[in-house]
């Protein structure tokens, strides 16, 4: 019998009763954080029965010039069916640090047409806390899966767009990153790259609906989200290269927002592109 997930998010309690289901696949979404210095934090360890999901370089185009470019619907389909991954698959996702990097993934099979999918709450942190079982890396040799895309190219804004809707008072644009990197009162992460955001954007920063590496309650996200889109706008995410703007698409689910897309660029690609509107 197939595994069905009813909430964008799960426990760890809920994944560790269903760790033996079939149906179940496990994704390591960990990327290293881009804001942040520390060096390695020891020897790895995965969720048991976890299969590494690498965005960067498997899940990301490597000939586009920006980060964490979305792959076509055709290379995902067969990257996701090399993982073992069927239609009929219950996905989990997460990552070393609670929620940072996860939320992509959940993001990314959102835009392939798949439903059946969830974020881990709390991610790897809290299942070592309740010390279930984990186990070193190994290298998987998975049946290849029957993974179809249905393609929702709503999700997704590209430069262009973005460029468009910034008049639009249909959509509300919204920036994942802190404050300082919105207003340019700090650098960007990535040398030489140009501070401030998309005129009209507003500052929603990841750490508005995150407590230590969790999302806050969906109660909490509905007033939040609320207050942040009182007309209920179309809601597009942005951030520095996609990642943490799934955050934001995220939360804005459960929130009750079902009208949002990612900028796939997002600050890297508006900074980097030449005649583009900055404000600081």
């Amino acid at each position: 019998m197939s595994l069905k997930i009813n909430s964008p998010l799960v426990s760890v309690d809920w994944l560790f009763s269903n760790l033996e289901n079939e149906h179940l696949i496990i994704l390591d979404a960990t990327i290293p954080k881009v804001t942040s210095k520390e060096e390695g934090i020891g020897e790895k360890h995965q969720i048991k029965n976890a299969i590494f999901f690498d965005i960067q370089a498997v899940f990301s185009d490597k000939n586009a010039p920006f980060p964490n470019t979305i792959l076509s619907p055709k290379e995902f389909e067969e990257k996701a069916q090399e993982l073992g991954i069927n239609n009929n698959s219950c996905i989990v996702v997460y990552d070393d640090l609670g929620m940072y990097s996860s939320p992509r993934v959940w993001w990314l099979f959102q835009l392939m047409g798949f439903k059946n999918i969830a974020v881990l709450n709390d991610g790897f942190p809290e299942w070592k806390k309740k010390e279930y079982p984990i186990e070193k890396p190994f290298s998987h040799q998975p049946k290849r899966g029957n993974f179809r895309v249905d393609y929702q190219p709503q999700k997704v804004k590209f430069t262009e767009d973005v460029l468009k809707e910034i008049e639009n008072d249909k959509f509300l644009i919204a920036d994942a990153r802190s404050k300082g990197r919105f207003y340019a009162t700090e650098p960007e992460p990535r040398k030489g790259l140009k501070g401030g955001h998309i005129p009209n954007s507003i500052s929603f920063p990841i750490t508005e609906i995150i407590v230590d590496g969790k999302l806050k309650s969906a109660k909490d996200l509905k007033e939040i989200f609320k207050e942040k889109n009182p007309k209920n706008k179309d809601f597009i995410f942005s951030c520095g290269s996609g990642i943490t703007a799934a955050v934001l698409a995220l939360g804005a689910e459960i929130a009750g927002f079902k009208n949002h897309a990612v900028y796939d660029g997002s600050w890297t690609e508006w900074a980097s592109t030449e005649n583009l509107p900055i404000e600081k």
